[in-house]
């Protein structure tokens, strides 16, 4: 059973930082692709980072670019969103996800994702 849990949200003032874990299992970990996602109240799924099976490749949203690091270790079968200075409108729940087949395509489906960690930025 594939299984992705994140942990590392809370509430955060503007400025400030937060780092998220997404701890997997039920998969060849280091054979995928991994990106975090996002969810504002509201709103759709946004798509926030990706980072290549080696590592060596990331992807960023441009809302996020230069501000948010994504990072794995493969060895834990775990992958972290480094995020900051936060700002209010990165407020949103935060997901890791997974494409079917390990590869990532921007603008495929995503066929597993975990329960996601909120985080709030406010004064």
């Amino acid at each position: 059973e594939v299984q992705l849990v994140e942990s590392g949200g809370g509430l955060v003032q503007p400025g400030g930082s937060l780092r998220l874990s997404c701890v997997t299992s039920g998969f060849a970990f280091s054979s995928y692709s991994m990106s975090w996602l996002r969810q504002a109240p509201g709103k759709g799924l946004e798509w926030v980072s990706t980072i290549s099976v080696s590592g060596y490749h990331t992807y960023y949203a441009d809302s996020v670019k230069g501000r948010f690091t994504i990072s794995r270790d493969n060895a834990k079968n775990t992958t972290y969103l480094q995020m900051n200075d936060l700002k209010t409108e990165d407020t949103a729940a935060y997901h890791c996800a997974i494409q079917k087949g390990g590869t990532w395509s921007y603008g495929a489906d995503y066929d597993y994702w975990g329960q996601g960690t909120q985080v709030t930025v406010s004064s």
